[in-house]
């Protein structure tokens, strides 16, 4: 399985295969019907918590990825309906944030590479 990252806002690619949002709250201007979702994975997202106190701040990353690993290894059930939609040769997570590479969609990538059988 290939994990690809876009933007919620840049157009849906041929080649996306499942399209996941993992983002808690929906994104801003967009009408649910023109995204072609598979899922939508609020329930792992990062808590509002730890997505507020985060902020983006590239120097809270490493922190911010250990709180967020932390609160999904607590999440099993989440996971576990995350994981039904895994399936296939390529997934792509959408996200809304205007920080391109150190966001959740990143961490999640991660985690799913480094922790999940």
């Amino acid at each position: 399985m290939k994990i690809q990252i876009k933007r919620i806002y840049e157009p849906i690619g041929d080649n996306d295969g499942q399209r996941i949002l993992i983002d808690r709250l929906w994104p801003r201007g967009i009408k649910k019907e023109t995204l072609a979702l598979t899922f939508w994975a609020k329930g792992i997202a990062p808590s509002n918590e730890l997505r507020k106190w985060y902020s983006h701040d590239p120097e809270k990353w490493n922190e911010f990825k250990a709180k967020y690993f932390a609160e999904l290894d607590k999440n099993p059930d989440g996971l576990n309906e995350l994981r039904k939609h895994l399936k296939g040769n390529t997934v792509t997570f959408v996200f809304s944030s205007k920080e391109l590479k150190l966001n959740n969609a990143y961490a999640l990538q991660e985690y799913i590479e480094t922790r999940l059988p």
